[in-house]
């Protein structure tokens, strides 16, 4: 039987638990990831577990895309207004924005089919991994989850279902930026003035540079809360199918093929 210990010698694995979340491997779409990042810089190494460089790219695009302007060229040009296009697009900015636009969306596709390498391998080690962690601050441990809850969190704020699933890093970082869109956005007023009818001025309100973070940061917060909930489901279906196997199977079962 293999059994996870604090100085885990295997060459790979497909898991690692901590108090502050789990990571984990699993097989996914390079077309997907490069998607993401295509989206909304930094999601796609997100959702591949690439916290710190996710982080830098996300950062990154908010602060160059406000001052390029890119948002409101985006805005004006689904108006079919190309003169305030060109008139809103800071170049010195816009400049500095592409190559790491489009690093973004090529690591992330790079990085993704590593990644499913590596995965395929620790898959086939089978080595056992940590199932669970206590701390000072928190407590995580291996068990399944409901992706359709997660998906409803989420919709209501993002990051709520990263917390559902403990991922709690993750969580914090999508829900202060949750709050920093919102806020800056002015979306919850228009909704307020909406209701109350008064449609033009809900309209006026908004500042469509910041309103047009939210529905990058809600679809990806819905996306890969499901899919982290999915995933985390099958392993704990596989660890535990392995435990009970390896402790209560007599060591001579066998299954029978059905004859032709």
């Amino acid at each position: 039987m293999k059994k996870y210990t604090e100085d885990n010698t295997a060459r790979r694995y497909i898991a690692h638990m901590t108090a502050l979340g789990t990571t984990q491997l699993h097989l996914r779409s390079p077309s997907i990831v490069a998607w993401w990042s295509a989206a909304f810089p930094g999601f796609g190494h997100l959702f591949l577990g690439k916290y710190i460089r996710g982080f830098v790219l996300f950062v990154w695009e908010v602060v160059v895309n406000m001052n390029a302007n890119i948002n409101l060229a985006i805005m004006y040009s689904f108006q079919g207004n190309i003169d305030m296009v060109i008139n809103v697009v800071d170049t010195r900015w816009l400049l500095v924005y592409l190559p790491v636009y489009f690093f973004g969306i090529w690591d992330g596709h790079r990085t993704t089919v590593e990644m499913n390498n590596v995965y395929i391998l620790a898959d086939r080690e089978e080595h056992r991994f940590k199932l669970f962690s206590i701390g000072a601050l928190e407590i995580n441990y291996l068990d399944k989850r409901n992706p359709v809850m997660a998906v409803i969190w989420s919709l209501f704020v993002p990051g709520l279902g990263q917390l559902y699933n403990h991922r709690i890093i993750t969580a914090f970082f999508m829900i202060i930026w949750g709050i920093v869109f919102f806020y800056l956005s002015h979306y919850l007023d228009a909704v307020v003035l909406l209701i109350m009818g008064e449609v033009r001025q809900a309209t006026t309100v908004l500042q469509p540079e910041w309103l047009l973070m939210l529905p990058s940061i809600f679809g990806f917060a819905v996306y890969d809360s499901y899919v982290y909930a999915v995933e985390n489901n099958k392993i704990f279906e596989k660890e535990q199918r392995q435990f009970l196997k390896d402790n209560y199977q007599h060591p001579n079962f066998q299954i029978r093929k059905e004859k032709e």
